[in-house]
């Protein structure tokens, strides 16, 4: 059972997504920490020296999805 789960899905242009997946790159790196803010309440979430990552990318007709996954 989930403790807690964040999700937010929206769209935004290609450069904006880049842009945000540079800030969680720097939070890992810099920080150790990766830091979520839903409804004004801020959540940081230690992350561990060594994790496990996965990258999936599908392809279907009309639908490109690209998924990376951080676990510790």
């Amino acid at each position: 059972m989930d403790i807690l789960e964040i999700e937010k899905k929206e769209t935004m242009s290609r450069e904006a997504a880049a842009q945000r997946l540079r800030e969680f790159a720097d939070m890992l790196s810099r920080d150790n920490d990766v830091e979520f803010e839903r409804d004004g309440i801020r959540f940081t979430v230690h992350v561990a020296d060594e994790v496990h990552v996965k990258v999936e990318l599908e392809v279907e007709t009309d639908e490109r999805e690209l998924e990376i996954e951080i676990k510790w």
